[in-house]
Formats: C-alpha cells, structure tokens, sequence
C-alpha cells in the first residue's frame, strides 16, 4: 500500500498563489508516474496534472495551461503543483495519486493509490 499525504491547501483570492505537496511514504513511488485531480462540490473528479517517474514528462487539463506547474522531487518521493492566477472556479478538493504505469496518464483509472485530499478555496 502507498501512502500519501497532500499538504498546502487553503483560502486565497483570486489572482493568488498556492502550491500544494503530495509525500509518499513509499519510496515505490519514486518509480511511477503521479498526477493530481480535483473535485469540486456536486462535479465528478477531474485530471489536473501527471508528471512521469522521472519528471521527463508532464500533462496537463486545458482549464490549468498557464497556470499550474507539476513538479517532483524524486529523492523526497514528493510532488508539488504550484499554483499560480487562481481563479474561483479552481475551488475544489485536490487529491494526489501514484500511477501504476512510469507514465504520465491523464485517466482516474490508471492511479490505483490515492491521498485523502486537501482543500482549495479561491475567493472573488
């Protein structure tokens, strides 16, 4: 079992910054591909960020091009996304997965380990 925590949420006003982090408590995962999705109240999950097991590879949601920035740390076994022009739209709970493949997928299936999440709030 992969452990994840994500840390980093919190109240900001639209135009702001926030950058999350994603740590595993498996060093496993340095090996696979990690994403990040999101959930909004009363919306299905939806991909936001994947970055591959060596950081060669990243996609991203068209509604956070610009904006948002995966990044890894291998040796910490911990990912960010540094979030940049917050709009109030990204308000959502943020979850970090670890992928079963070394790729950067973009589909909920192909992430087997999820953290619990961690809640964004943008003002207007």
């Amino acid at each position: 079992q992969v452990q994840l925590v994500e840390s980093g949420g919190g109240l900001v006003q639209a135009g702001g910054s926030l950058k999350l982090s994603c740590a595993s408590a498996r060093r496993t995962s340095s090996n696979n591909g990690m994403g990040w999705f999101r959930q909004a109240p009363g919306k299905e999950r939806e991909f936001v960020a994947s970055i591959s097991w060596n950081g060669g590879v990243t996609s991203y949601a068209d509604s956070v091009k610009g904006r948002f920035t995966i990044s890894r740390d291998r040796a910490k076994s911990t990912i960010y996304l540094q979030m940049n022009n917050l709009k109030p739209e990204d308000t959502a709970v943020y979850y970090c997965a670890t992928s079963r493949t070394a790729g950067a997928p973009m589909t909920q299936a192909q992430y087997p380990y999820w953290g619990q999440g961690t809640q964004v709030t943008v003002s207007s």
